[in-house]
């Protein structure tokens, strides 16, 4: 099985289709957003200012982003595949982790439409403890018990990164930056695309076909 790129915008489904393949794959979740909530919660000078930084919507700088996620993938054995979740957002990033010369990579387009991502984001609900998502708007999507996780009991939490304005700008921002990173990959034969307007067992569905063929073609 390959080790995965996932490029999508904000409520495509990477969190949930990522703990599926963790759950019955194996494969390590990479998140850059997961890295860059801890060293918030941390209270050092580095987590206020990356806490300021996605509060406004911006994005960490790459320098400080893939220094990061570099020291992240120097801990996983040789065998151990992986996810990354966010990374990279723009090509200088897929430049940058290009020079890690990282083996047997698919990347994966999840593919979503403006309004259906907004619909997402806005109702978008996380346990912090194992960080399963759930939606205030959709039904399939709810808790059984109102801001509580099923699996954990933990109290549900919204990203401080889910309002409005701030999914406008950061939508905006993933359409201009990624457009050189869906050619750079499709140029380099990796690239793989997903419709995730689709239900998200349907989207699961697909992402199995590319990462192990007809094997894991029944969810």
């Amino acid at each position: 099985m390959p080790n995965i790129i996932f490029i999508a915008p904000l409520a495509a489904g990477k969190g949930t289709i990522s703990e599926y393949l963790s759950k019955h794959l194996g494969y390590e979740h990479i998140s850059t957003g997961d890295l860059f909530r801890e060293i918030i919660k941390s209270g050092t000078s580095l987590g206020e200012e990356i806490k300021e930084i996605i509060a406004q919507g911006s994005l960490v700088d790459d320098d400080k982003t893939f220094q990061v996620l570099k020291q992240k993938l120097e801990t996983l054995n040789n065998n151990q595949l992986f996810i990354l979740d966010g990374y990279p957002r723009n090509i200088n990033q897929a430049k940058l982790l290009n020079k890690l010369e990282l083996n047997n990579i698919v990347v994966i387009f999840l593919n979503l439409d403006y309004d259906v991502a907004k619909k997402r984001a806005l109702g978008r609900i996380i346990c912090p403890n194992c960080k399963k998502t759930y939606n205030i708007y959709f039904d399939n999507l709810k808790p059984k018990v109102d801001n509580i996780c099923d699996e954990c009991h933990s109290k549900l939490e919204k990203r401080i990164d889910d309002t409005e304005e701030t999914f406008k700008k950061r939508f905006n921002i993933y359409l201009e930056e990624t457009r050189e990173v869906i050619s750079y990959y499709k140029d380099m034969n990796l690239l793989k695309e997903v419709n995730a307007n689709q239900d998200i067992n349907d989207v699961i569905k697909d992402v199995l076909k590319i990462v192990n063929g007809d094997k894991y073609d029944k969810y």
